[in-house]
């Protein structure tokens, strides 16, 4: 049995990684507690329901904070610069979307955000794109023929497809079309808690089958005890997916909204991020994250909730963040 002890130990010396965090990068308590927390990187969010302009403001205000805040985060690009900042004591930003729209129409667009060191894209949120459909639409045709381009050139460039947001039959098709493994960064099973963001069981084995990582989301709504939950319930969320799907196939993924205002969640609830409406999901204000893990400083409770499951040290590592780190591996080109 691993001690509360010992896993804080596992903790301090793992990869933590983290598949996505969607946080007030405006706010430096928020990479102040990714540093306290010793979390060695994070899919952070820098796209929701942006265009083209708009997302390429967006990184070139990260490439300023990558100055400003120097001593606490830098740029990864690969599983490499990963390893790097776990070194030096710093936190690795992989700039991730949660919606395709940047690309518009055009498919040469991923090569530009590629080379400014775009490497995880969502390729649907909630509703429809160019590229497919997403969980809460009426209908889902799946990928469409861009769509499928869209992961032929991901597939080529390195850039990891995430489906976490994405309707059922389109990820199905993604996962079956992609050559490279896919993820689920911030999701759960649809058995374990019957939510329409949560996936079905034929779609988490693919991911599975094909190499790919789920990330077990804690954003409390998608979990059976709401905003009752505490870390440890997160932790049955963890252990459920590894029991469907296996130890080396699960990951973290918060889906962390430090310091966000409420109107934030309003605006990602809107259709299209421009029609606003009454929200799907109720969401108290202010919004917190589960008890005991309310920020990223506070990671180190995941490994002890897990030790006290039973779990053993290597299979802790594995979940903290070993296992994205051999996906972003598999992935990621140089």
């Amino acid at each position: 049995m691993v001690s509360q002890k010992q896993a804080l130990d596992i903790y301090s010396k793992a990869h933590v990684i983290d598949g996505l965090n969607v946080s007030n990068w405006e706010s430096p308590a928020v990479f102040e507690s990714l540093h306290k927390g010793k979390v060695s990187a994070i899919n952070a969010t820098i796209v929701v329901w942006e265009g083209y302009e708009e997302t390429l403001d967006h990184i070139a205000g990260w490439f300023e904070k990558f100055r400003t805040y120097d001593d606490l985060i830098v740029q990864a690009r690969s599983a490499a610069d990963i390893e790097r900042a776990k070194k030096s004591g710093r936190t690795g930003i992989l700039l991730g979307w949660q919606n395709g729209t940047p690309i518009g129409n055009k498919l040469e667009r991923l090569e530009l955000f590629h080379a400014l060191g775009v490497r995880i894209i969502q390729i649907t949120y909630n509703e429809r794109n160019l590229i497919g459909n997403g969980c809460y639409e009426r209908t889902d045709e799946g990928l469409s023929g861009f769509g499928q381009d869209v992961i032929r050139e991901m597939n080529r460039l390195g850039m990891l497809v995430d489906l976490s947001h994405v309707g059922d039959r389109t990820t199905l098709e993604a996962a079956e079309l992609s050559e490279l493994p896919v993820a689920c960064t911030h999701a759960n099973a649809r058995s374990f808690f019957n939510h329409v963001r949560n996936k079905p069981d034929d779609a988490l084995k693919l991911i599975a089958e094909k190499g790919g990582v789920i990330g077990a989301n804690a954003f409390q709504t998608f979990l059976p005890k709401g905003y009752e939950t505490t870390v440890d319930d997160y932790a049955d969320a963890i252990d459920d997916l590894v029991e469907r799907i296996g130890i080396d196939h699960v990951g973290i993924g918060s889906d962390y909204c430090q310091d966000r205002p409420y109107s934030f969640y309003e605006w990602l609830f809107a259709q299209q991020g421009t029609k606003f409406r009454p929200m799907p999901l109720k969401i108290p204000n202010p919004h917190i994250h589960p008890d005991g893990m309310e920020t990223p400083d506070k990671m180190g409770n995941i490994a002890v909730a897990l030790a006290k499951k039973g779990y053993k040290g290597e299979d802790i590592a594995k979940v903290l963040g070993e296992n994205w780190l051999r996906l972003f591996r598999q992935v990621f080109r140089g």
